[in-house]
């Protein structure tokens, strides 16, 4: 059997990157590896349906599967016009309504690392903090106690210091889950955008949770620190920044 032919009966077996690595062995290799038939070969495995076609929907198979057979790399974020040292949070927390908390949070203070959580919470809660997730936190100092009898809502602003506008990120939502197993209780509210880039995103939300301890009472949570993220759409300092800056900002 001639050498082409043994390389033809083989092709077919081999996964992309072999494919595309034979091509590289030689010229007469390169050339039988070409052949778009093995090409379609691998795009059936993927796509069956676009095989069905008559003809490919690119100009061959062979740069359907090339360009499309991976995800692309991540591509890096451009630094962000804003920082943390332009912002300030305004949070405040109600119990039926009753106000609990309210303060003024310097963009700092929430960054990623500022706070050591203190002994003794959960190895859950503990685990989920150290995580790689880009999550804002704030300790809570005294510490509050909140009866798990009482509706609890939370509301959030952030201001610009570099053009003195405000936009809204939670409006009063409810703290309507309480996760046992991790000591948090969350609420969540979508995001307003007045980028035109945002015009066709929707669904991006901001999460804050009240981050508690176990102390036997099991009819109250007594409540240590505040995380707040935008894990939807943002998982780094970056890209955070540049979620707020997007901010229908008033």
């Amino acid at each position: 059997m001639a050498c082409d032919e043994i390389l033809k009966a083989v092709f077919p077996f081999l996964e992309g990157t072999e494919l595309a690595t034979c091509m590289l062995v030689c010229k007469q290799w390169r050339d039988i590896a070409r052949d778009d038939y093995f090409w379609k070969c691998l795009c059936s495995k993927k796509w069956p349906s676009i095989c069905k076609r008559s003809s490919p929907p690119t100009v061959t198979y062979y740069n359907l599967f090339q360009n499309f057979h991976r995800r692309p790399y991540r591509r890096t974020v451009l630094p962000p016009k804003l920082s943390f040292s332009d912002l300030e949070f305004y949070i405040d927390i109600w119990t039926e309504e009753k106000i609990i908390f309210s303060d003024v949070v310097p963009g700092p203070v929430l960054q990623k690392g500022i706070w050591i959580p203190p002994p003794g919470i959960c190895d859950v809660l503990k685990f989920h903090l150290e995580g790689p997730e880009y999550k804002m936190t704030l300790p809570v100092e005294p510490r509050f106690t909140i009866p798990l009898c009482q509706t609890v809502s939370v509301s959030v602003l952030v201001g610009r210091k570099d053009t003195n506008k405000v936009a809204c990120i939670i409006k009063k939502s409810l703290f309507d889950y309480i996760d046992r197993t991790a000591y948090r209780a969350l609420a969540y509210d979508y995001l307003d955008f007045s980028s035109p880039m945002c015009l066709f995103v929707s669904g991006v939300r901001a999460w804050i949770s009240l981050l508690f301890m176990d102390h036997g009472n099991e009819g109250a949570l007594d409540v240590f620190g505040i995380e707040m993220d935008f894990c939807d759409a943002a998982n780094s300092e970056d890209e955070v920044l540049w979620l707020l800056d997007m901010l229908e900002w008033k």
